[in-house]
């Protein structure tokens, strides 16, 4: 009789866990495939605006914090680091440098989620009225 009645209450628990995990909002994490749809150049009142990217390109985030990227034909692999609320990207080619970061294959990126969106901030850009880089997370076909 013990037995049965912890057979049931096992079920009853594994059923109810399962049955939660499907309600909880999903995980915001890194990891994973992120492509570029929109840009936002905050440039006046009038035309601070979203802009819609019809091919952009790719981050791949590894757990072992690694990453991959299609965003310069020079260089396309790393390792990132988080630190608070900045993604630092390092580009890991010999004498990779695009003239646009502080340090040659260095990017630090503000980072943020909202909307199951990845949000993407640069703090080498001097961006006065704001600029940011909205990607979503997408599954590639292998």
């Amino acid at each position: 009789m013990k037995n049965i009645i912890l057979l049931i209450s096992l079920a009853t628990t594994i059923i109810s866990c399962s049955q939660n995990d499907e309600d909880d909002p999903i995980e915001e994490t890194i990891y994973g495939t992120w492509k570029l749809i929109e840009t936002y150049n905050g440039s006046g009142a009038n035309n601070s605006q979203w802009k819609t990217i019809d091919d952009g390109y790719i981050y791949t985030f590894k757990k072992d914090n690694t990453f991959s990227s299609n965003r310069f034909n020079e260089c396309s692999e790393g390792t990132f680091e988080i630190n608070d609320s900045n993604l630092i990207l390092k580009f890991n080619c010999i004498e990779f440098n695009t003239g646009i970061e502080p340090s040659p294959g260095v990017f630090i990126e503000n980072y943020a989620f909202g909307e199951n969106y990845l949000f993407l901030t640069p703090t080498y850009l001097n961006c006065d009225e704001g600029c940011s880089n909205k990607f979503e997370k997408i599954k590639l076909n292998n």
